[in-house]
């Protein structure tokens, strides 16, 4: 179900200021329509190098419908954003172009709806397969679901991927490596959530689980942080610590086959896609890492502004009312990207 949020009064107090002469690669994008919550995505898909040259190399000479085509779009509103003088709102075609489809203008959307819109839209107009594939491999985690019958302990199992991790938090203090265990763990079900079982001819009480099958180059995960409950949504500001260099392996090692190899489970944080406010209230704005300096920058719409770590881990909740909503890791370790 989708979770709306309007803009903040505080992020367009920020909208006021715009750092057109930011010499690093982070460029603003001014706010149209509505569309801080697209913004944020499309910093954290520029900050995406991967993305961005996949779709530089792409062949897009024979794309129809130009102003229908998100691959096409996408790739030059990030083409734009690289550009020299900056253009001064790149990714108007691309908001018009996602408005023909399922992301309306003048309407608030959740972060990580949008982004997995995104990606499954260009998944289906993308008529290179093998682009579209590389494309959608560099999010893919694929998982296991596995589901054993309390009463005949027969198990039935179906493999399927994610394009985005969605991860439960609890109502206190919670750290990212704590979710990710809770999202892995073994859950039983009963009563009206039990599952039919071929071998009882019956729904009977099960125990469901996850098994990791393989770790995508880029990770991204979504604390859901919106809740609803008896017709009414609320946003939960609690505390969700989350490290800037991340191993899996460490965090959920029953989830990984015997012979995961160490290195491949270990990533490293690149981008931050932060809410302000309540559930019917709020602004995006993200934290991204510049391909070339390697420095945290800050973008809220056309504002963009050198940031810092601590600036990063302000965003963990509780006292604050920008919270980190979707994290985005890239394979590797932290010391690595620094190089």
């Amino acid at each position: 179900m989708a979770r709306y949020q309007s803009d903040s009064m505080l992020g367009a107090m920020f909208r006021l200021f715009d750092l057109r002469d930011c010499r690093c690669g982070v460029r603003g994008l001014p706010n149209e329509h509505l569309s801080c919550c697209v913004n944020s995505i499309l910093q954290t898909l520029s900050a995406t190098w991967e993305l961005a040259d996949l779709l530089e190399k792409w062949e897009a000479s024979g794309v129809k419908a130009e102003a229908w085509s998100v691959p096409l779009q996408l790739s030059r509103a990030l083409a734009a954003m690289r550009s020299e003088p900056p253009r001064p709102a790149p990714h108007r075609d691309l908001l018009r172009c996602l408005d023909r489809h399922c992301v309306r203008l003048n309407t608030q959307h959740d972060a990580d709806e949008v982004f997995v819109a995104i990606m499954n839209l260009m998944q289906q107009q993308m008529e290179d397969r093998s682009t579209a594939l590389e494309i959608q491999n560099l999010y893919r985690l694929s998982v296991e679901t596995h589901v054993q019958c309390l009463q005949c302990s027969s198990v039935q199992s179906q493999s399927s991927y994610l394009l985005s991790l969605p991860l439960h938090i609890q109502e206190d203090h919670n750290s990212l490596e704590g979710c990710l265990k809770s999202f892995f763990e073994p859950q039983e079900l009963g009563g009206i959530n039990c599952c039919f079982c071929p071998a009882c001819e019956s729904k009977t009480p099960s125990k469901k689980g996850f098994k990791l099958l393989s770790l995508p180059p880029i990770l991204c995960l979504h604390l859901k942080r919106f809740r609803s409950s008896s017709g009414r949504t609320r946003k939960l500001g609690c505390t969700v610590t989350f490290p800037e260099s991340l191993d899996l392996l460490a965090a959920v090692r029953d989830a990984f086959p015997s012979d995961c190899v160490q290195a491949a489970c270990r990533y490293a944080l690149y981008a931050v896609v932060v809410h302000s406010g309540s559930a019917h209230f709020g602004h995006y704005t993200a934290y991204v890492r510049d391909r070339t300096d390697r420095r945290w920058y800050y973008a809220d719409d056309s504002h963009v502004q050198q940031a810092s770590w601590e600036d990063v881990q302000g965003t963990y909740g509780d006292r604050h009312r920008s919270t980190a909503y979707m994290l985005m890791y890239r394979r590797g370790s932290a010391e690595e990207h620094r190089e």
